[in-house]
C-alpha cells in the first residue's frame, strides 16, 4: 500500500509494509479520515530525521510546546529485525522512552522519516560492541527482577555480604547466558546500507519501522535541512497532507 505525503517542500511516496499490519492498517485508517491534514512537521533535526503526526501541531502557534499530542491509544511494537531496519528513508513510528513504556508501544499517530548519516566500517564495529553491552545488562536487569524480593529483603537488613554474593551470582549467570545467545551484529544488507547510503542504526530494534520512501527523498533532505527552533520546530512550519494511493 502506497499513500502520498504532500507537503509544502513536496511530494513524498511512502509504501507501507505488510509485514507490520497494525501500523499499516492504522496509518492508512488515520490518512483515509484526514488526520494528518493541516499537521506540521514539527520536530527537524539535521542529519537525523524530520517528525510529524501530531494533531496539536494543526494551526499550533510559534513557540508552542509539540510533540505530546495523539489519537489517545498506542499500538504494540511490531519488530521485524533485521529485515526493517532504520535506513534512510525509513518510516518508522515515534513513542515514548522506556522508562514509561518499557514495551516501546508505538505512538498512535506520531511517525518520522529517516534520514541520518553514513557509517565507516569502525564505527559500525563499535555500536555492535555497544549493542553487546546492552544485551548483557539487559539480561543482568531481567535476573535482578527475579531477584526483586530477596534483594530488597537483603537491603532492609543491610546484609551487604550477601547482597554482593548474590550480585557475582547473577554477573555470572548474565555472562553464561550471553554466552549461549549469537552476539548482536549487523547483517551485509545493514553494513552495506549504512556504510554507503546511510541511516540512524542506533535506533534499530527500538522503535518499529513500518514502511519506506519510494519517492520524494529529495524532499526528505530539503525539510531536514530547514532552520529550526531550540526546540527543533521549523521556523516556517512544514504542513502536510496525507492521502491513500489506489
Amino acid at each position: 500500500m502506497k499513500l502520498k505525503i504532500n507537503t509544502t517542500e513536496g511530494e513524498i511516496i511512502v509504501r507501507l509494509y505488510d509485514d507490520t499490519p497494525q501500523h499499516r492498517d492504522n496509518f492508512i485508517k488515520l490518512a483515509k479520515e484526514g488526520y494528518f491534514d493541516g499537521t506540521l512537521f514539527h520536530r527537524v533535526i539535521k542529519d537525523f530525521m524530520i517528525q510529524g503526526g501530531d494533531p496539536d501541531s494543526k494551526g499550533a502557534p510559534a513557540g508552542k510546546r509539540l510533540g505530546t499530542g495523539g489519537p489517545g491509544y498506542t499500538i504494540p511494537a511490531e519488530f521485524v529485525y533485521p529485515q526493517r531496519f532504520h535506513k534512510r528513508g525509513a518510516l518508522s513510528a515515534a513513542r515514548q522512552g522506556d522508562e514509561v513504556n518499557p514495551m516501546r508501544e508505538s505512538s498512535g499517530s506520531q511517525f518520522y522519516i529517516v534520514w541520518g548519516k553514513t557509517y565507516n566500517v569502525n564505527e559500525l564495529k563499535q555500536m555492535e560492541r555497544q549493542m553487546a553491552m546492552q544485551q548483557e545488562q539487559n539480561v543482568f536487569n531481567s535476573l535482578v527482577q527475579q531477584h526483586k524480593a530477596e534483594i530488597m529483603e537483603m537491603r532492609r537488613n543491610r546484609d551487604r555480604a550477601a547482597l554482593q554474593e548474590l550480585q557475582d551470582k547473577l554477573i555470572a549467570e548474565t555472562k553464561a547466558k550471553c554466552k549461549e545467545m549469537a552476539a548482536p551484529a549487523f547483517t551485509a544488507e545493514q553494513r552495506e546500507v549504512y556504510s554507503t547510503i546511510g541511516g540512524t542504526p542506533f535506533l534499530d530494534n527500538q522503535y518499529t519501522v513500518f514502511g519506506e520512501v519510494e519517492e520524494g527523498l529529495d524532499v526528505v533532505e530539503r525539510i531536514q535541512n530547514v532552520k529550526t527552533d531550540s526546540a527543533d520546530r521549523p521556523a516556517k512550519d512544514v504542513t502536510m497532507t496525507v492521502t491513500v494511493e489506489e
